[in-house]
């Protein structure tokens, strides 16, 4: 054992103790951040314009400030751009966070003095935690792949202003950066394939042992790794034990990426977002990813079927209940206040609280009143392809709306890395899926208000040329699951198989 995993040890065995201890108290834990949050934004603009000063009770606090998203809370981030202090929070952000919204073009997420832990810490622990449950300690003494977006950092109002991931990578503990890769030159680069280019001619000869990213980024890295190297990653790097991922439902880019890999290597799940960091996966032997409670956030849960309501109903984490699909609602000592992050999650567990992420409100398919939610369309596919031996690249589903009655359905474009045997049965094995995850779309077939599922494949690196022509390629960029209207469809038109 060298000096550096020797050392990871007993601090990973001190956090680990730490996070099984706060997961029994989480909602103790929550009540005391929801009037540490109280007691500090009465000082602020925004808490003298909600009278959080006056508030004392959850019920009360729901009554003054409802919940809104980034285009309501602008108004309040013009003011801290234009250099005005206490605006959401006690002085002003020490980074915003630049992120693209679909509404809202770029967004300005704020990072406090206080915020800051929690998007570092948050990541540390999931390494330790795994650390201490498995013992193995050795990827701490090789190379790991920590790639960001351009560390280098603008100045709005004198803040300086970049992707989350560029950010963090000035956080790196200083004993971790002497392992990480790319450099920080490499990191600079803008454009996605040059980027890459550059990573694999750096990591290609080295000993790397954690691998982190957003999955279809990892899958493009492995690709071109084994282009170069006419080898299997794992082959490539025998040290490599960890893998580390979030940003997408893992399970439809599991299947390609073990193989690419050719053997299993432990793979740790993460909730982080421009917003927070919300959960990470604490053990390799339970399901689900387990809720950040004790870390400068307060959550509210609001059932999906609620969420565009006027006043929907919103729960604290004592009230929630496993199997139900809820919007997840942050308030945060960033300044973010009832905030709607456009995530979906469903509890696993509640003793202790685990979560899965289980799609995005904005996606999702309803044009015939199904409302079809990203965890059920992955499910479907990913169930199927299981069986057949199947592995898929990407996928997205759109509406076909046709006049004729009977005569719509859903198209599912498909980029597969190889074919099943038979498209027609494998179709209608997903489309069975389907309807065993959603009655509304099991009604609507039966009677005959849908056909069948249709499935279009997209060509070879289809999905990654279509990012590339939008300028989306790379980063923490990602393919929509699921859209209402057929514009995606129609983009995709260029990339699909005559």
């Amino acid at each position: 054992m060298k000096f550096k995993s020797f050392l990871a040890k007993p601090f990973a065995s001190y956090v680990f103790k730490q996070v099984k201890r706060s997961m029994h108290q989480a909602v103790p834990d929550q009540e005391a951040i929801f009037r540490e949050l109280l007691k500090t934004g009465a000082g602020t603009q925004f808490g003298k314009d909600h009278h959080l000063g006056e508030v004392k009770t959850m019920e009360e606090f729901r009554q003054a400030v409802p919940i809104r998203d980034y285009e309501q809370l602008k108004p309040y981030i013009e003011l801290i751009k234009e250099g005005k202090h206490n605006i959401l929070w006690k002085g002003k952000p020490i980074y915003f966070a630049k992120t693209s919204g679909t509404t809202s073009g770029v967004k300005y997420i704020p990072i406090t003095k206080d915020s800051i832990p929690n998007h570092i810490n948050s990541a540390r622990n999931a390494l330790l935690c795994y650390m201490a449950e498995s013992g193995n300690s050795r990827f701490a003494d090789g190379n790991m792949i920590f790639l960001s977006g351009s560390p280098v950092l603008e100045r709005i109002a004198d803040i300086p202003t970049g992707r989350l991931s560029g950010i963090v990578n000035h956080h790196i503990p200083s004993y971790l950066r002497k392992n990480q890769l790319p450099s920080y030159e490499t990191n600079c680069i803008e454009e996605w394939e040059s980027k890459l280019d550059k990573i694999v001619e750096e990591t290609i000869r080295k000993n790397m042992t954690l691998i982190s990213g957003i999955p279809p980024w990892m899958q493009m890295y492995f690709d071109r790794l084994m282009e170069k190297s006419g080898k299997k990653v794992g082959e490539l790097f025998p040290e490599f034990s960890v893998l580390v991922h979030g940003g997408v439902n893992f399970e439809p880019y599991k299947s390609k990426l073990f193989d690419s890999i050719g053997r299993k290597v432990a793979a740790i799940e993460t909730f982080p977002a421009s917003e927070g960091f919300f959960a990470f996966q604490d053990s390799q032997h339970a399901e689900g990813l387990l809720l950040n409670s004790d870390s400068g956030i307060w959550f509210e849960f609001v059932p999906v079927n609620e969420v565009f309501n006027e006043n929907p109903t919103r729960l604290s984490l004592k009230e929630v209940k496993v199997g139900e699909n809820y919007a997840l609602i942050i308030n945060s000592n960033a300044g973010l206040w009832s905030y709607n992050i456009g995530d979906t999650v469903k509890f696993v567990s509640t003793e202790p609280y685990r979560l899965i992420v289980s799609g995005r409100i904005k996606h999702f398919i309803s044009a015939f009143g199904e409302h079809v939610i990203g965890e059920e369309v992955e499910y479907s596919l990913m169930k199927a392809a299981t069986e057949n031996g199947v592995h898929i690249t990407e996928f997205t589903v759109a509406p076909m709306i046709s006049q004729d009655k009977g005569k719509s359905y859903h198209e599912w474009f498909i980029e597969f890395d190889n074919f099943p045997a038979d498209m027609t049965a494998f179709a209608q094995q997903v489309n069975e899926n389907l309807r065993t995850k959603n009655i509304y779309y099991d009604d609507l077939i039966t009677g005959n208000i849908l056909l069948p599922l249709k499935i279009t494949p997209v060509k070879k690196n289809g999905f990654i040329d279509y990012m590339k022509s939008i300028g989306k390629l790379g980063g923490q960029n990602k393919v929509p699951r699921l859209s209402n209207d057929r514009k995606l469809a129609e983009a995709l038109q260029p990339w699909l198989e005559n």
